[in-house]
């Protein structure tokens, strides 16, 4: 009886694979955030979903939406260019030694991390997306 349970549970986490992919996709596809949402490639809201989704355990399919309303929200305020430098320099911010050194002592780039951090914050809340 084990034996043939295990295709069913098999085909029951592929179709459950297969709507959670389409689920993501069409929340991205069909969010009402402006224009600019158009100028970030879809394999980079997936994997800012993805992360958002490690960080914030929860009921998988609430998250799902909530954390993609949250990357919409910072899509309406960046354009693609600015969101890879500010993220980008978010990352790197954590550098030890003397490479991570530039990105900490350049009071510019520290602005545009603070202001991407903001912009995150304001968008996580705005899409209830809590710890």
């Amino acid at each position: 009886m084990h034996a043939t349970r295990t295709p069913f549970r098999l085909a029951r986490h592929l179709r459950r694979a297969a709507s959670t992919t389409l689920v993501l996709l069409a929340t991205l596809a069909c969010s009402p955030a402006s224009a600019k949402l158009d100028e970030f490639p879809t394999s980079e809201r997936f994997i800012w979903v993805q992360a958002c989704l490690r960080e914030h355990p929860g009921g998988f399919y609430e998250m799902v939406n909530k954390c993609a309303c949250a990357f919409d929200q910072m899509a309406t305020e960046l354009s693609f260019e600015d969101y890879v430098e500010m993220s980008t320099a978010s990352n790197a911010n954590t550098i030890g030694g003397e490479r991570g050194s530039y990105i900490r002592d350049t009071e510019k780039l520290q602005d545009e991390i603070r202001r991407y951090r903001a912009i995150q914050a304001k968008a996580k809340k705005s899409c209830y997306v809590t710890r």
